[in-house]
């Protein structure tokens, strides 16, 4: 009987995709007839028996990575809203996107956003399983920078620059200093370590602009890169916030 390839053989019974069978099988956590199997592309005997390792078998913690469009809210929707984790299924997964991984519908039980993006605002939003991520992002003592590219309306002058970076408050409350500069002509760059609801464009309105778009273009040491709108990806094994 003619031989074949083991990770098609693991596709072909619905152990996993091809690209989760490569990456077990780089892990160490494929066994044939008992037999540990490391290198890639081995080809077996379709009548073999195939085993997983318990470390393949579970179903890991995910955190993706969504391009968040305008009309989406981050959160639980109000009436008539739709939240970003509707749009986390099979079809919108980025095809540029190399984790091994298979989606699975399990993968959106306790799927929650970490950290906000109003529904009027594009770009990165991180959703995850993982309370560690979600600490890490958004606990009491979060101090990783999200950077935003705003488009304004409306004429700011040195010293309204130099309060955005160092002088507002909202809230009744001091913001954290922040990293704030022209982009171009009609667009700021901002760059936060805290997020309230809404901060920038309040802050904005503040010293007399107006935001006719936001987009958060990065977390972290995570950038949204060329994740199209509507799109999203794993978080990839060696990305760090």
């Amino acid at each position: 009987m003619e031989k074949i390839r083991l990770s098609k053989l693991m596709s072909e019974r619905g152990i996993c995709s091809r690209r989760e069978a490569d990456h077990f099988i780089s892990k160490g956590w494929v066994f044939v007839d008992g037999e540990r199997i490391t290198e890639l592309g081995t080809r077996i005997d379709p009548s073999r028996k195939i085993e997983l390792a318990k470390e393949a078998r579970r179903i890991p913690a995910v955190t993706i990575l969504l391009n968040k469009p305008v009309g989406y809210v981050s959160a639980q929707p109000e009436k008539g809203y739709q939240a970003a984790v509707s749009l986390i299924n099979a079809a919108s997964r980025f095809r540029g996107d190399d984790s091994p991984l298979k989606f699975l519908p399990e993968q959106l039980k306790g799927l929650a956003p970490a950290g906000r993006l109003d529904i009027d605002s594009t770009g990165l939003l991180v959703l995850t399983q993982d309370g560690r991520v979600a600490k890490l992002l958004i606990g009491e003592d979060s101090d990783i920078e999200k950077e935003y590219l705003v488009r304004v309306a409306g004429k700011l002058d040195a010293g309204g620059l130099a309060l955005l970076n160092q002088g507002l408050s909202l809230d009744g409350a001091a913001l954290k200093p922040a990293k704030v500069s022209w982009q171009n002509e009609d667009q700021l760059r901002f760059v936060l370590k805290e997020g309230k609801k809404r901060q920038i464009r309040r802050m904005c309105e503040l010293v007399g602009l107006k935001v006719v778009g936001l987009k958060r273009v990065r977390i972290g040491r995570v950038s949204l890169s060329d994740l199209p709108t509507g799109k999203w990806r794993y978080l990839g094994e060696n990305e760090r916030f």
